[in-house]
Formats: structure tokens, sequence, C-alpha cells
């Protein structure tokens, strides 16, 4: 059988045209795959999403470090803050929350049950709001403890830079010379007048 030809003895034609629309009909039906797959993906993660509505719903309203919404893209996520997310394993049923740290990207649960991920979160975001809290009420505490440095504070400029006399050290060894070369004098005086007077005086 000549090559090129079918089983009918007729040659076969081959069309670049047809076999254009076989390459994009394949693309299309692995796109309608993908696709699928991340609505799956986002389905999964706004089923987490509505779990958590509640929580995300008792957050204070001058709280703006949680973010609380479901991406898509490549990878569709549940943002919870600008470092922590939730996402889903290869499998696409495992629900993964991870955090992005100076350290490198870690892993905090990793779990198929929604309700054991939906408790995690809850824990995390109830932890991040105690830190904030933490940290306001530090920098209160700092603030009003050097308000109260600078209140007891000097206000003139030799007290500023002016400290205690000291009385120790070689300071007070040269007062007890000083007075000690003093009262040797006032000895010395003592005597030269009462010889004075004692040569003066006939006998």
């Amino acid at each position: 059988m000549a090559e090129g030809s079918d089983n009918s003895g007729h040659a076969k034609v081959r069309r670049l045209g047809d076999a254009i629309n076989r390459v994009r009909l394949a693309e299309v039906e692995r796109a309608d795959v993908v696709v699928e797959l991340r609505e799956a993906e986002r389905a999964r993660l706004e089923m987490l999403a509505d779990e958590l509505r509640s929580v995300f719903a008792e957050v204070p309203a001058d709280n703006d470090q949680f973010i609380f919404a479901v991406t898509s893209g490549t990878q569709p996520r549940l943002w919870i803050d600008q470092t922590g997310f939730v996402g889903l394993g290869r499998d696409r049923r495992t629900y993964r929350f991870l955090k992005d740290t100076r350290l490198g990207r870690t892993i905090i649960l990793e779990t198929a049950d929604l309700e054991d991920m939906a408790d995690c979160v809850t824990n995390y975001v109830a932890e991040r709001i105690l830190e904030k809290e933490r940290a306001v009420e530090g920098d209160w505490v700092i603030k009003r403890a050097a308000e109260e440095r600078a209140g007891k504070r000097p206000l003139t400029v030799g007290a500023l830079t002016a400290g205690p006399v000291s009385t120790s050290g070689p300071q007070r060894q040269l007062g007890w010379v000083a007075a000690t070369f003093l009262l040797a004098g006032l000895l010395l005086g003592v005597v030269l007048v009462l010889a004075y007077a004692w040569v003066r005086v006939p006998g």
C-alpha cells in the first residue's frame, strides 16, 4: 500500500485547517476542565467564607488589618489578612492555611475538614486582635512614662547640666588636707604670739 493512501485506495488529503480546528477544540476542552477545577476550588473557599462570615462581622470596624475576601486567578484564595490566606492542595479538597513570614511561608493547618479549618481561622483572628490591643496598650504606657519623665525634668539649663556636688573620693581627701594646713597655721600663729610676749615681758 502506498504511503499517504487509505484502505479504499484513494490518496489521503491532509488539510492544515482541519488540524488547526482539532487542536483548537482540544485546547478548549482542556480550558473548560481548568475553569471547572478553578470554579470548584472557589466554591470550596466560598463555603469556608460562609462558615466564617459571623466571625468576620464581629471584628471591630476600626480594625483594618483583615481582608476577608476570596480572590480568583490561577490559584483561588481566601485572604484573611495581608500575609495569611487559605488555599486548596493539589487534590483540590484539602484546605491549606498558609502564612508568609520573614523566614518564608509556613503552614498553619492543613486539613480536609471544613469545621477544623474554620476553627483554626477563628483562633488566628482572635490572636491577631489581641496582639494589636497589646501593642496599642504598650505604646500608650511608653508614651505616658515619657510624659511623666518630661514633667519631672528641671527647666533651667544649669540644672540640666550640673549634677550634685560629690564629697567622696579625691575631693574629700583634698578637703581634709586643706583643713589640716589651716589648723596648723593657726597653732603656729598662737605659738609665735606667745613667744613674742615672753620675750618682751621684763623678768
